[in-house]
């Protein structure tokens, strides 16, 4: 995909140009936080063991020596090799989030903040106007706060899997780190509603969520039908258990998703399929109806749409004002005309990785892609003389 940062807008006069931020992070939680803090303007010092972030190993895609996913999650950020379990080095590094940091951001095991006095407590007795954030796993208090967590098992442990899949199939993680995304994007709402408040009382805050609490929040819809009716819902595929139709049915070249979310639209997808009738039958007539005639409606549609390619549905389908979109490869959805229009994904240079930008845009401008990633280490001279200026 040709697309280098003439695609994008200035990075100048950002939201958060002049914040600084410390991020102890690893894997995807807390660095896409951090990357999303940098899209956003502020400053961003990765703290990296020896070995670096687990992401630079993660393959098959790899560029430069690092894994795609590090690429993903770290533009930007200047690189900085610390051992915490050196004591010169701890030292130094609370000593910089201290003076120099607006925010400290981690996403470390339990415990492990604690035992090495970058808790909220110790840091913010030394700065009260730091904004500590901390992504944990399953959160606390209670009886799991000290076991670690990943994507897929806090999917699993929330639910979340369970609803995903084919039914009489085993379950299914989603294809992304919903988990991991969703936990950063909480982070950073954490984080500048915490600065914008220090704007008025002139205190930090010790912002805290984990993968888990995320896991509860993408499953609102279920909590409340089960708490509603005490059904625990279950797989429906590429549907779900409260609207029909409102799932994908495979054309003659590949599958698309059709949607009908209230009876007016189900009245137009029944006219644009030549059966008009449909809207007036005691099956299908209403969403409650067609929850129970799921499976026999499904199957009038799919015979329907078994007959003409994606294209030619999309084209039909739109025209007659229902909802209705293909599924995509990651090759067609990077190369589609309005994904270019877009400007979303991008490189900063002809000879860097595109990657995806900031979904959000300032006074019609999108940030510029960020610089490139950098290696292990890159940064620490620049933090010495800044965390010891005097020697």
């Amino acid at each position: 995909m040709e697309a280098t940062a003439e695609n994008s807008g200035s990075t100048q006069n950002l939201p958060l140009s002049g914040v600084v931020v410390v991020e102890l992070g690893d894997s995807a939680s807390a660095p896409f936080a951090g990357k999303t803090l940098a899209e956003l303007g502020a400053e961003v010092w990765k703290i990296e063991r020896s070995g670096g972030d687990s992401a630079r190993g993660w393959g098959p895609s790899t560029w430069k020596g690092s894994g795609g996913a590090y690429h993903a999650l770290n533009r930007r950020k200047k690189s900085v090799r610390v051992d915490i379990k050196d004591a010169d080095e701890l030292a130094r590094l609370q000593d910089f989030i201290c003076d120099h940091a607006d925010v400290f951001l981690s996403n470390l095991r339990p415990g492990t903040s604690v035992k090495y006095g970058l808790d909220a407590e110790s840091l913010r007795a030394r700065n009260p106007r730091l904004v500590h954030a901390e992504i944990g796993a399953f959160g606390g208090p209670g009886p799991l706060d000290s076991l670690p967590g990943y994507d897929p098992l806090l999917q699993a442990f929330s639910g979340i899997m369970n609803l995903t899949g084919e039914a009489n199939q085993p379950p299914s993680r989603a294809g992304v780190s919903i988990i991991d995304f969703g936990s950063g994007m909480w982070a950073v709402i954490g984080i500048v509603s915490a600065l914008f408040r220090r704007n008025i009382t002139q205190e930090g805050a010790a912002v805290t969520g984990s993968l888990f609490e995320t896991a509860i929040a993408w499953m609102s819809v279920g909590v409340a039908n089960y708490t509603i009716d005490g059904e625990p819902g279950g797989r429906h595929g590429s549907g779900v258990r409260f609207i029909v139709p409102h799932r994908a049915y495979s054309a003659s070249d590949g599958d698309l998703v059709i949607s009908a979310a209230n009876d007016v639209l189900f009245a137009q997808l029944a006219t644009a399929l030549d059966h008009p009738e449909w809207a007036e039958d005691e099956r299908f007539a209403t969403n409650a109806g067609r929850l129970k005639n799921r499976d026999g409606l499904d199957e009038l549609i799919g015979s329907i749409v078994s007959t003409r390619t994606r294209a030619d549905w999309r084209v039909h389908l739109e025209s007659a004002g229902v909802a209705v979109a293909p599924v995509q490869t990651t090759a067609e959805m990077v190369e589609h005309e309005h994904t270019r229009a877009l400007g979303m994904i991008a490189a900063q240079s002809p000879d860097e990785v595109a990657v995806a930008g900031l979904a959000l845009s300032f006074d019609g401008v999108r940030p510029r892609p960020l610089e490139a990633v950098h290696e292990i280490g890159e940064d620490n001279d620049e933090w010495r003389r800044m965390a010891e200026p005097d020697r």
